[in-house]
């Protein structure tokens, strides 16, 4: 066959692939009927965002620490920014000692930007709460705001706003209280609109990113405090009573490079905006609790040799990085300026890092241990694997770190991390080896937030919390 006929051919097959139209389900038409259907022993939901997906305001005055961008933006290169958007280190360097003045707000559904003066807003988890509008799903928070008016039909859908700072464990703990506070109103509700007394209220969980690990703790733990002699509990299922079906959305179950990145290097939204300095981010719990697994090879040092262990504090002070650069000081003393001795004030971060270091290694040994949840609880993967994803850095002899190697997955978390995937060497063979008992999955082409804006995320999810196949008794189909 001549050279201009397999042109032509070519040629042909990639105008049928660029002509081949897209088509979108309609998603009205598929699930109306749930939505206009009053339900009453519908689970209600409960919405988490992830890292950074809550505002943060200061009750005393009012002003927005986190959540508003440009003009309005607490610059946390001030004094005053700086200290209200750090958490608060003591000199014991306790967590519990610290008094933190700063209150989350309600979710992110939409976030404020002003550019060159003007307001803009980016859609965030809107989509989410979008999405579930499509079934039927009305959200509160929306609705008493005033955002949406849905009648007297409104308390099937919960927002759970958390300060994104803290320990994962903390947060974990203000969901057990959320969930039984709208157990207790779902319980009045039905009853008062249907006069059904439900004795058992259970949610189902659409969590995204780190909200998954806030979730996911709650319901492997519940409340617990993490043991003091640094092991590792064994899980109870204490959240299990509470959640049915739980939708992870992007979670980074095994770290992000991403984390390891700002706390090293610091953290700006865009170019436009106001960088966010190692020392402020360091004094968040959360990020360190998401720091990328050394098992894993997702750090070398500078030999080239794999880094195990990323929570040992040499590694951290050696390297001077985060709260141990040396660099930092003038930051260090914006957040502690009621240690005037610069010596003290390094003492108190080092003491400080070497403390949430310690509770993250603790942490992520008590998320990473196997354990199948109880039959009555069913956990769904939502996870990226088409956009190229830091995967392994290096540490250069200065201490920086370099991206030598990327993956697939959401531009933010690999698709190796979503899973827990624990296999090595040569996968091509091998079943998925996770300790977490994932009951489906679903791999979608689109970045970290654009995972909830895909007509195949809301069609799936909607199928799975309103039309998913159960047990049926036979004798009821006759």
């Amino acid at each position: 066959m001549s050279k201009l006929l397999w042109a032509s051919i070519g040629f042909a097959i990639i105008a049928m692939a660029c002509s081949a139209e897209v088509r979108h389900p309609n998603l009205a038409d598929l699930y109306n009927g749930y939505a206009q259907h009053e339900d009453p022993w519908r689970n209600p939901i409960i919405v988490i965002p992830g890292l950074m997906g809550s505002r943060l305001v200061e009750p005393k005055s009012g002003k927005l620490v986190w959540g508003a961008f440009g003009v309005n933006q607490v610059d946390p290169n001030t004094a005053a920014g700086a200290r209200l958007v750090a958490l608060p280190i003591h000199h014991d360097a306790t967590f519990e000692s610290a008094q933190n003045i700063v209150e989350p707000d309600g979710a992110l559904d939409r976030v404020l930007v002003s550019f060159l003066g003007f307001p803009m807003e980016l859609n965030a988890y809107y989509n989410i709460l979008t999405a579930l509008g499509v079934g039927g799903y009305r959200d509160q928070g929306l609705a008493e705001a005033g955002a949406i008016d849905y009648g007297d039909r409104h308390f099937t859908c919960f927002q759970f706003d958390y300060d994104w700072r803290l320990s994962i464990v903390e947060s974990a703990q203000a969901l057990e209280k959320f969930v039984q506070e709208k157990a207790r109103y779902v319980r009045q509700e039905t009853l008062r609109r249907y006069g059904i007394d439900r004795q058992t209220i259970r949610f189902d969980i659409v969590a995204h990113s780190m909200g998954g690990l806030v979730a996911r703790y709650f319901l492997r733990y519940g409340s617990a405090e993490l043991p003091l002699d640094g092991s590792a509990p064994a899980p109870t299922w204490a959240g299990a009573p509470y959640i049915e079906n739980f939708i992870m959305i992007g979670t980074p179950n095994s770290g992000s490079q991403d984390s390891l990145v700002h706390l090293t290097e610091g953290y700006r939204p865009s170019f436009l905006y106001s960088r966010y300095s190692p020392t402020v981010i360091g004094t968040f719990p959360s990020l360190y609790q998401m720091l990328p697994r050394g098992r894993h090879h997702t750090l070398v040092g500078v030999s080239g040799q794999p880094v195990t262990d990323l929570f040992d504090v040499e590694l951290w002070q050696s390297n001077g990085w985060g709260l141990a650069d040396p660099k930092e000081a003038d930051n260090l003393k914006m957040i502690l300026p009621q240690v005037e001795e610069p010596g003290e004030q390094r003492r108190i971060a080092l003491r400080y890092q070497a403390r949430v270091l310690q509770q993250a290694r603790q942490f992520t040994e008590a998320m990473d241990l196997p354990a199948k949840p109880p039959e009555n609880v069913h956990l769904f993967l939502v996870a990226g694997d088409a956009v190229s994803t830091k995967k392994t850095a290096k540490i250069n002899p200065k201490g920086s770190l370099e991206i030598i190697d990327f993956g697939p997955g959401d531009g933010v978390v690999l698709r190796s991390s979503a899973m827990l995937d624990e296999r090595r060497g040569n996968t091509t063979f091998d079943r998925l080896i996770s300790p977490i008992h994932w009951y489906q999955t679903l791999f979608l082409f689109s970045d970290h937030l654009g995972l909830t804006k895909d007509p195949a995320f809301t069609d799936n999810i909607l199928h799975f919390l309103l039309e998913r196949p159960r047990p049926v008794d036979k004798l009821s189909l006759y």
